[in-house]
């Protein structure tokens, strides 16, 4: 206790070196946390694009599916899969889908295609289908006057076939019993753009789709959004145990080299900033160095009269410490207002980004915990090692030598 009030009464006397001292630590601390919620709302923001156009959090397959897809590899019993995503808390929105290849023809025009089977209804809960439809109107399962049902197609290949909302698009393709599937379809909307993953996509009902492809009731994949997008590995965890007999696969495995991508592009960001801090906290070891130097007849006569070299130690640390938590304190109160700011209303871009289809105009931050006090840990941390050079400095004092500087 007598350490802690020798400490304090440092750093009052000495108000300018530690006044000096604690705006130093408190810049570093504000750019840590504001550089920190930027990063990770930028990276939670490319993760919701990624997920949210097409992989959901938590995939759900028959086998290996996801690796090597096949058209025979379906999920048949339906009922014990939806009645487990269905009670789980954890699920916020589920869908189920079947995919096939397929040659297109239009007019006089063919491209390979891709067949998405989906659900109108349950689709929009997982994914922001809804938001990409730029032409025309979301498809229903319910056939036109004529009696042919309806698709929606990427923007690519509406423009590689010179389609239109209206017009005529046939599909062949494989069926999973061996027949050769073939239809006509009206297209009543354009998806996406021409950058888009499913820019050569066809959409269809999931019923239609499992017609075509002669899948029967069967589908080849569960797309789920979970209640909390940073747990989704725990839930994929879960619903593996209540499923056992099918693959049950959090996006971070589906897309696995662009998770390996943004981790080692996150882990770079976070050295440059550590390494931003470091060098603030250089600065802050000249001014507790130089502290020292200016103290050498006190802690000379403290030495005198019995100090141990350990409780110089120890005042040393105690007041670094005391002034980075005093920092550290300030700048969570100013850093608070703008991180919030950020998160809820932030920074509208002058140039609108557009990605798959859906436009994003505003750069925002994150607020969470990780956010605040991984800075404070590093903060901290760090102060305590900046003040051990010094603390030796003054622990190796020869109280003859200090009493008779200057």
């Amino acid at each position: 206790m007598l350490t802690l009030k020798l400490a304090f009464r440092n750093i009052l006397r000495q108000r300018r070196r530690s006044l000096l001292t604690a705006l130093s630590m408190t810049g570093g601390y504000m750019l840590f946390v504001f550089s920190m919620s930027l990063l990770e709302g930028s990276w939670s923001n490319v993760v919701d694009i990624f997920t949210l156009d097409q992989t959901g959090h938590v995939q759900i397959h028959k086998d290996d599916y996801a690796k090597r897809p096949k058209i025979h590899k379906t999920i048949r019993d339906r009922a014990a899969v939806e009645r487990v995503l269905e009670s789980h808390d954890e699920v916020t929105g589920w869908a189920p889908r079947v995919y096939s290849a397929a040659l297109a023809y239009g007019g006089d025009k063919t491209s390979p295609a891709q067949v998405f089977g989906i659900d109108p209804a349950l689709e929009p809960s997982v994914t922001r289908i809804l938001q990409k439809v730029t032409e025309g109107e979301y498809l229903d399962a319910a056939p036109n006057a004529d009696g042919y049902f309806k698709a929606m197609i990427g923007r690519g290949l509406a423009r590689t076939l010179h389609l239109g909302i209206g017009d005529e698009i046939v599909l062949i393709s494989s069926g999973a019993d061996g027949s050769i599937a073939n239809d006509i379809f009206i297209v009543t909307g354009i998806v996406g753009n021409a950058t888009s993953f499913d820019r050569l996509g066809v959409y269809l009902p999931i019923t239609v789709a499992q017609e075509f492809l002669s899948t029967g009731a069967d589908v080849h994949e569960y797309a789920l959004l979970a209640k909390d997008k940073h747990d989704n590995e725990n839930l994929a965890v879960d619903l593996q145990g209540l499923l056992p007999e099918l693959k049950v696969s959090p996006w971070q495995e589906i897309e696995a080299t662009f998770y390996r991508t943004m981790q080692s592009d996150k882990q770079g960001n976070h050295f440059t900033m550590g390494l931003i801090v470091f060098i603030v906290f250089i600065g802050v070891l000249n001014t507790v160095l130089m502290s020292v130097l200016e103290r050498t007849r006190e802690f000379g006569v403290l030495k005198s009269i019995g100090s141990r070299p350990f409780q110089l130690i120890r005042l040393i640390f105690l007041e670094t410490i005391m002034l980075a938590g005093i920092s550290v304190a300030v700048g969570f109160v100013l850093i608070l207002p703008v991180v919030i700011w950020f998160t809820e209303v932030g920074l509208q871009l002058d140039m609108a980004v557009d990605m798959g289809g859906v436009v994003f105009d505003t750069m925002k931050g994150e607020m969470s915990t990780y956010v605040f006090f991984m800075p404070m840990g590093f903060m901290l941390l760090t102060a305590a090692l900046i003040s051990i050079p010094p603390g030796l400095r003054a622990a190796r004092i020869l109280p003859r030598v200090a009493l008779g500087s200057h």
